[in-house]
């Protein structure tokens, strides 16, 4: 997988962007229960210049569950937007309420692909999962998505095994609670540190419930092809790893798409998209997301920025679309 994230202060700058989103499963072959916050979740964040209303978005598409970006380090082991804005009080707090009061939900995301993150600042698994139950507390969370990316975290043995063990943590704290990691993918499926992910949380038991994918960034011809070879073979990692059927692994799979135009200027157009949904529906997939809601908004021939697809589209087109998973 190449570049998703940049630098949060170059994305908030406005320059080209680089994206961007149980009870413990074991080897027994249960299968688990539908997503508490939602299956179909796409990515907003608050970190850029004019985001799109909440609501405004709900009440156009249907979608109840939004994927928010992104928890990192405000220094040391603390948790905060972005590393600055504040759990509570804060823009992120208040779009969680109106979304709520809306009728809906949120998964807070924790990482990403740049900035300062909780996994290699908090030095054990213990003061890791007591970061993210500061999230959880702090919204009465169901569900939260770890984002793992870039050689600080995906690529790093030891903080890979500190965020799977801390998830485990926070599952025995937390009755019912889900838990969702984001990682890169090839068109062949996860790549050698992607297949030590999903070993280690078997190994481990951490009890991960959906293995979501990033299938984009390919410089693909064919996004849809592209993206159910990758998940199709994150179904069968998941199948021969933990000894689930075909049915049970892709309930335990997720697709995390980037809308319009990709940072390597590949499509995924309105009808592309529409396809991966009908596929992961047909399939039974534990999750639905793309990034962003932000850029669900057309600009023909807008290049690849913060605020719309870069392709002529209705605005909201791929989060109604998602919505229908």
């Amino acid at each position: 997988m190449s570049f998703k994230r940049k630098s949060l202060a170059a994305l908030a700058a406005g320059v080209a962007i680089t994206a961007a989103g149980l009870l413990p499963a074991s080897a027994t072959g249960s299968a688990p229960a539908p997503l508490a916050a939602g299956k179909a979740a796409p990515y907003l964040y608050l970190g850029w210049g004019n985001p799109p209303d909440p609501a405004t978005v709900m009440n156009a598409t249907g979608i109840k569950t939004f994927t928010m970006a992104f928890i990192l380090s405000s220094g040391g082991c603390a948790p905060a937007w972005d590393g600055t804005r504040p759990l509570a009080g804060g823009a992120d707090a208040n779009a969680i309420s109106q979304i709520r009061a809306a009728g809906g939900d949120v998964v807070p995301s924790i990482g990403g692909w740049s900035g300062n993150k909780l996994g290699p600042n908090c030095a054990t698994p213990e003061a890791l999962a007591g970061a993210y139950q500061q999230v959880i507390d702090a919204y009465q969370l169901t569900a939260i998505d770890i984002d793992i990316e870039n050689t600080d975290e995906f690529e790093n043995a030891t903080v890979q095994d500190r965020i799977l063990n801390a998830l485990k943590i926070v599952k025995q704290r937390n009755a019912g609670m889900q838990t969702i990691v984001t990682i890169p993918t090839t068109t062949t499926g996860p790549n050698s540190w992607g297949n030590r992910l999903i070993e280690q949380a078997n190994a481990l038991q951490a009890g991960i419930d959906v293995f979501t994918l990033m299938p984009f960034d390919f410089g693909s011809s064919n996004i849809y092809n592209d993206t159910v070879n990758a998940t199709t073979a994150l179904k069968d990692k998941l199948k021969a790893t933990f000894g689930w059927s075909d049915a049970e692994a892709f309930a335990h799979s997720g697709i995390s798409g980037m809308n319009g135009l990709s940072d390597q200027r590949e499509l995924t157009s309105v009808e592309a998209w529409t396809q991966i949904r009908d596929w992961a529906k047909t399939n039974g997939l534990g999750r639905l997301s793309f990034w962003s809601v932000n850029r669900d908004r057309g600009c023909p021939d807008g290049g690849v920025t913060s605020h719309c697809s870069g392709i002529a589209q209705p605005d909201w087109e791929f989060t109604r679309i998602t919505a229908g998973l």
